[in-house]
Order: C-alpha cells, then sequence, then structure tokens
C-alpha cells in the first residue's frame, strides 16, 4: 500500500476531491500572480536555473513587470494577443510571466516552424506584437513580407547572447536592463481564471497547427494536480523540465506547477540523454517532468554503477508505456511516477494519483468509454442512435462530458471548436468532446475503490486485418522485448488486393544493424512465437533512429504514407514471407509480386 507519508497523502487527494469547490472564472487568480506571491514569500530562493544563470523570485517578478510596462506602453492590454518565439531559457519565462501580467495572451509559437506554418501561427491568432530571440531570427526574416505585423516596434528581439545581433528591421527587448519600470503593473489585479492566458498550438500532423484556448483556470487545475496530487512538492524542491515550454507538459505540468508550489525549476533548451542525470545530480533536482519516448531513451543507455544513486523522487508526464514502466521505476530508483493523460484542448483527462502501476490513474472529469468500430472508423450507436459504454476491460473510444465543471474552451477558430463535440450521445441536448483515442478499465489493485484507466492508442493507429483489431502501442511494446532492438514504430499500411490495413514496424536495432548484421532467423521466431498471426508485421522499415516530434512523440504519418514502396523508401526494407513466415530483404522481384497482387498475405 505503500509508506505512511504516501496514505496519508492519497488520503488529502480523496479529501480534496469529495470536498473541492468549483472556483468562479471571475476570481482575480493567475499564472503570473503566483510569481508576484512567491517574490514575497520566498525573494531570495532560486525560481529559474539555466546554464549557469541563476534567477531569483524577485529577480524574475521585476525581470517580467518591467517587460509588462513596455508592452503597456506600446498599447498592448487585457486580451491582445503577443506571439512568443523563443527558445527554453531564461527569457521565455521573463517574457511569458509578462504578457500574463497585462490580461494578455502569449501566443506560444513552436520553435521548430518555418515557413508557412510559422506564418499561418502568427497570423491565426492576430499578433499586436511578437517577442523572439536572436536565435530565431532567421527563420522569422525570411516571412516578414507574409505576416501582419509591419512595423518596426511590432517586432521585439531578445538577445540570445553577448555575440547576437538584433536585426535592423527590430527593436531589442532587454529585461535586464535596470532603467526600466519595474512596479507592479496594476492589472495583474484584474485578470482572473476565467481570462485566456496562452495559446498552445497542436503539433499540425493532420493539417496546418490549430491554436487552442487556454485560460487560467485550466492552468491551476493542471498546475495544482501536478504540484499537489502527483509530485507532491514543496517549496523546497527542484524540477528539472527539458521539455519545450511552448507545449501545456512542460509548460503546465512543469512550470506552472512549480510556481504553484513556491519550487525552482532548472530548464533546458531540449533533452540531452548524455547529461541528463548529471545535470539531475548537479542541481540536485528532486523531481523531472517527462513525456513520450523520453523514458525509453534513459532505459536505452547502458547500464551505470549509479543509476539508482539520484535524488529523484517523483516524475510527471505521459507516454510511459507498460513495458517499460517497472524497468524504469527499478533500475532509477524512482518512487513516484504521475502518469496523466490529457489533451491541450481538451477539457478533462486522467493522473495516477495513488502511483499505481502501467496506469493513466482515475479520472478527473465526468467521462464514458464507447464501443468504436476500427474498421469503419465509426462510434457504434444502439437502435435509438445512443453510443453504448463498453463493458470493464474492453477498448473503447473516450468521450469527455461537456458540463460547467468541465468546460471544453476549444479553439481559437470555432468551425475547429464544432468538430470536436458530440452531441446526443446518451441523451437529447448532452456534449461530449471526442478525444479521439482508445482506452480501457485496468485492475490494478488496492485503489481506494476508484477505477483506473489505461491509453491504448489513437483511434487513426489502432487498424484492423484478418477481422481482428490491431493496437500499435501493444504490438510495439512486445517487439521492443526482443533483445537487439531499440525503439518500434508500429503502424498499419495498405496492400493491393486485401481488406483493411496490415501491420508495418519501423524498427531501429542495436549498434544500427543492417539487413547483414541481423539475425533475420531469431527474429522471424521470435516474432512469430510472441505475436498472434493478424499482429505480425508483414514489412519492416530499418532505420537509424525514429522520427518524432518536438515532444517526443512517435511520428507516423509519413512512414504510413511511405508504406513499403522501393521507390519512396531510402533505407532497407524486410518482408515477411508467407510461404516461409520469416524476414527476408524486400527486393523489386518481390516488391512486384505484391503489387501484381500474387502473394497471399
Amino acid at each position: 500500500m505503500g509508506s505512511l507519508n504516501d496514505i496519508i497523502g492519497d488520503l488529502k487527494v480523496i479529501l480534496n476531491k469529495a470536498t473541492a469547490k468549483q472556483r468562479s472564472d471571475d476570481e482575480i487568480m493567475s499564472f503570473s500572480l503566483l510569481v508576484e506571491r512567491n517574490a514575497h514569500s520566498y525573494p531570495h530562493d532560486s525560481a529559474i536555473l539555466f546554464e549557469d544563470k541563476i534567477l531569483s523570485w524577485k529577480e524574475l517578478n521585476e525581470q517580467s513587470n518591467r517587460v509588462a510596462n513596455y508592452l503597456k506602453s506600446l498599447g498592448i492590454s487585457s486580451g491582445d494577443c503577443v506571439s512568443l518565439f523563443m527558445q527554453n531559457r531564461i527569457e521565455f519565462v521573463v517574457n511569458v510571466v509578462a504578457i500574463c501580467k497585462l490580461g494578455a495572451i502569449a501566443g506560444l509559437i513552436n520553435t521548430n516552424l518555418t515557413k508557412q506554418p510559422l506564418i499561418h501561427c502568427i497570423n491565426l491568432v492576430n499578433s499586436k506584437k511578437c517577442i523572439f530571440g536572436t536565435e530565431l531570427s532567421d527563420a522569422l526574416e525570411e516571412v516578414l513580407a507574409h505576416l501582419k505585423l509591419k512595423d518596426r516596434l511590432d517586432y521585439l528581439c531578445v538577445s540570445d547572447n553577448e555575440e547576437s545581433e538584433i536585426p535592423e528591421w527590430a527593436t531589442e527587448l532587454n529585461s535586464g536592463d535596470p532603467s526600466m519600470d519595474g512596479t507592479t503593473p496594476p492589472e495583474i489585479n484584474k485578470v482572473t481564471l476565467g481570462h485566456v492566458a496562452f495559446y498552445i498550438f497542436t503539433s499540425g500532423t493532420t493539417g496546418l497547427p490549430k491554436a487552442a484556448v487556454v485560460p487560467n483556470r485550466r492552468i491551476f487545475t493542471g498546475a495544482e494536480l501536478s504540484h499537489k496530487a502527483l509530485l507532491r512538492l514543496s517549496h523546497k524542491d527542484r524540477i528539472y523540465n527539458c521539455l519545450p515550454l511552448y507545449h501545456g507538459t512542460g509548460l503546465i505540468l512543469g512550470l506552472a506547477a512549480a510556481f504553484n508550489a513556491g519550487a525552482g525549476s532548472v530548464i533546458r533548451r531540449r533533452l540531452s540523454i548524455t547529461v541528463f542525470w548529471d545535470e539531475i545530480r548537479k542541481f540536485h533536482c528532486t523531481s523531472f517532468i517527462y513525456i513520450g519516448e523520453f523514458i525509453r531513451y534513459l532505459v536505452s543507455q547502458a547500464p551505470q554503477k549509479n543509476d539508482g544513486e539520484n535524488p529523484i523522487r517523483s516524475i510527471v508526464g505521459n507516454g510511459l508505456r507498460p513495458d517499460i514502466w517497472l524497468e524504469f521505476k527499478e533500475r532509477f530508483n524512482i518512487e513516484r511516477i504521475g502518469e496523466f493523460y490529457a489533451a491541450s484542448e481538451g477539457n478533462g483527462g486522467f493522473a495516477n494519483v495513488f502511483n499505481k502501476e502501467c496506469t493513466v490513474g482515475l479520472g478527473i472529469s465526468p467521462m464514458k468509454i464507447v464501443a468504436y468500430d476500427v474498421a469503419k472508423e465509426a462510434i457504434v450507436r444502439n437502435q435509438d442512435g445512443c453510443c453504448i459504454e463498453v463493458e470493464q476491460g474492453e477498448t473503447g473510444l473516450l468521450l469527455i462530458e461537456v458540463t460547467e465543471k468541465s468546460k471544453f474552451d476549444g479553439y481559437t477558430e470555432k468551425a475547429d471548436t464544432d468538430k470536436k463535440i458530440l452531441e446526443d450521445c446518451f441523451v437529447i441536448g448532452d456534449k461530449y468532446f471526442n478525444t479521439g483515442d482508445l482506452m480501457k478499465t485496468v485492475d490494478v489493485g488496492f485503489a481506494y475503490g476508484q477505477i483506473h484507466y489505461q491509453f491504448v492508442d489513437r483511434i487513426g493507429d489502432t487498424f484492423r486485418w484478418k477481422s481482428e483489431n490491431v493496437s500499435t502501442n501493444e504490438v510495439g511494446e512486445i517487439i521492443n522485448k526482443y533483445s537487439e532492438i531499440l525503439y518500434t514504430n508500429v503502424y498499419g499500411i495498405e496492400i493491393p488486393g486485401t481488406d483493411g490495413r496490415a501491420g508495418m514496424a519501423a524498427i531501429v536495432f542495436k549498434n544500427s544493424a543492417g539487413s547483414e548484421q541481423i539475425d533475420l532467423s531469431s527474429l522471424s521466431i521470435y516474432m512469430n512465437e510472441n505475436l498472434p498471426g493478424y499482429a505480425r508485421p508483414l514489412f519492416i522499415r530499418i532505420l537509424q533512429e525514429l522520427p518524432t516530434t518536438t515532444t517526443h512523440k512517435l511520428q507516423k504519418n509519413e512512414l504510413r504514407e511511405q508504406s513499403f514502396h522501393l521507390e519512396e523508401v531510402k533505407e532497407e526494407l524486410l518482408v515477411r514471407d508467407p510461404s516461409t513466415g520469416n524476414y527476408q530483404k524486400l527486393d523489386s522481384d518481390f516488391y512486384d509480386r505484391v503489387m501484381r497482387r500474387e502473394v497471399a498475405f
């Protein structure tokens, strides 16, 4: 059941859930007001640590005041959007806090965007100003002619280092300038929980990015959940945060949680596996934020004698798969894994507040798991047109009810918001957010009577083959257990003359092995013995590294589109010969036979 402290913490979570009252959207409270509070309570404690720089709460507050007052002098007021295009560093934090102090909205631009997607994002949210770092000057300069902002004062440039040059088409912004007004702007005391604080953009994997609307209410829900229930922080703790701060996990579950607790944050431009644990120890971090395949990268490194000798007590994130959960936890001596499930635009989710194994935890909003037909890509409804809840343990589509307590803030564009809402699901007039994710309940043992859940797959990723539904995540976890494999990404592809989609796997082998170094006989035996016939990948693409998003989530779209077509794939391809059950190199002769529908898969 865990230690006495864990049990007491669990009971506090249950009590808070039972007695919590909904906070009014009119309540004066904001992301930036937390910085003000900490500047008074812990003025000289470290707020942000980055490379060789440290900013105290007092300094962070003063510097963000300077920027806020400067923006105010340029005409920025409540409800205006200021785009922020900057890598993770101290100045990013200063500027996002400053924008929110005025009740303005920070449009958080993905730092990897260029050209049309970059133009789209800055223009979509009607940016009144754009604050950017010199490290991204070239990308911004390339699209200036297509942006709505035209004046030199519309582009506020923050130097990245002493050698950085401010472009002639921009104005320098230096929060460290003591001559700037560092007093607290009075607007901060008018910003409420209902005010929109951020626009966070979707990944854009199915088109141009959409801007999710994030009010202070949602920031506080996520920050308090992370701070009090998942990480269980105090102001003496320190969080290691190397995830991009333009994304909700790094910004809300990480930075805002630290703000809420008064804890310090160590931030990094990007994840580096080689220095990860060294920096954890150097900065005495007690927690860190993770996402996607991040943990798998850590597990894939050669074991070290001191792996378990680190100060980490608790971690929070999403995407930690069951196949490596226990190995990671035991090897690195991690007490608490706060796995959660949520979406940037969503109105609810799940959280592993009781520290159970291999689960996203319990629901934090009213929701249903309903029957879904993978082949038809449609929700199954009964004769009355209502959705059908699945039985315990069965996989289904997750729908989160839209209520006064679980509002759906959606996107800046109403049409995009409307597409995500389903109506009349169980009774006339009800509304549910369609998450697009498949979930199921799982048995986690004693959990205070609370039902726990597990993420299964995205509905576009799960495919149907030989009259069976195939979960790409579950198949990938089994393949990853083969001793010579580092990473696997499974997806469904179309084969001429067949129904449904067949399995294909992009695999990174150890030591960057190619087909000549791989024991294809051993690999074939493993696949045949550990996977049912319908789940065995028919094609394997040998990669040196898996393509991922900037938040370390696996990318499937391009892999799926290129499929097994020799003219589109540069890397080696393997095919499972149905006559032998063994994998062999895919050559042009076998490929032509497949395309002529002569191979009986």
